[in-house]
């Protein structure tokens, strides 16, 4: 049997999915959830093969939740807003039912996912690349069994560690699994820029630039904070400041 999460603060959404589900043969729904972090919970236990999954939900959405799995179902993502098509199918979507849908469209949901399975086109696009909105003003990282939703605003600086990157803010320290290249894109530019390899500052921190060795300086930040500034690093935070 094929199992089938579905994801939806809306219990009404839910019970149609479900309806529509019911038809269709060697499916078995393992799970119904409110909210994304029921939805991580759910997949982690169940480990299904297909959820249907609502983007606009409390606490933390579609993509977030998303962001935050260790098994990676496939995803038919149910919504009301159109906004999030392109989003939706970057991240590997199989498809994207725009409520209110009728039958006839969810089959053919369906059919497209079962034809994914046969033909096996698993179009694998680096979902930590993809730049939203939401994304640009807020973090999310797990802390063992707790989320926390990061402002971007709060973030004094990153540094690279390893295979994770550090996010510093003065409630502390917490590790992303991401890399320098995802936050350098994903990040504003006029607010974030990145002095070093290892290092990105957001600008409004930086309360002096000093040299440091040969041909080298280090940022200081408002917190004392002193970030290494590489040479190709300089000019670019020097473009930043307006200098």
């Amino acid at each position: 049997m094929i199992k089938v999460i579905i994801i939806d603060d809306e219990p009404l959404a839910r019970s149609i999915v479900e309806e529509f589900l019911l038809e269709q043969k060697n499916f078995t729904i393992v799970a119904q959830c409110g909210d994304g972090f029921d939805g991580l919970k759910a997949v982690h236990v169940h480990k299904p093969d297909l959820i249907f999954l609502d983007i606009q939900m409390p606490k933390i959405n579609g993509f977030e939740m998303l962001e935050l799995l260790e098994h990676k179902p496939d995803v038919i993502f149910t919504t009301a807003f159109d906004d999030y098509a392109i989003k939706a199918f970057e991240s590997s979507a199989i498809d994207y039912l725009l409520k209110p849908f009728n039958k006839e469209r969810f089959r053919k949901a369906i059919e497209k996912w079962e034809k994914w399975q046969v033909n096996q086109q698993v179009f694998q696009q680096d979902f930590s690349e993809l730049q939203q909105p939401v994304q640009r003003e807020r973090v999310v990282v797990k802390q063992g069994s707790n989320i926390k939703i990061i402002p971007v605003g709060d973030i004094l600086y990153l540094e690279s560690a390893d295979d994770f990157v550090k996010i510093h803010t003065a409630q502390g320290s917490f590790l992303k699994n991401k890399t320098m290249g995802y936050f350098e894109q994903t990040l504003d530019p006029a607010h974030f820029v990145r002095t070093h390899r290892s290092y990105i500052v957001q600008l409004a921190q930086i309360t002096r630039i000093d040299p440091y060795e040969k041909d080298s300086f280090v940022a200081v930040l408002k917190n004392g904070t002193k970030i290494p500034v590489s040479r190709s690093g300089y000019p670019r935070l020097r473009a930043s400041l307006g200098l």
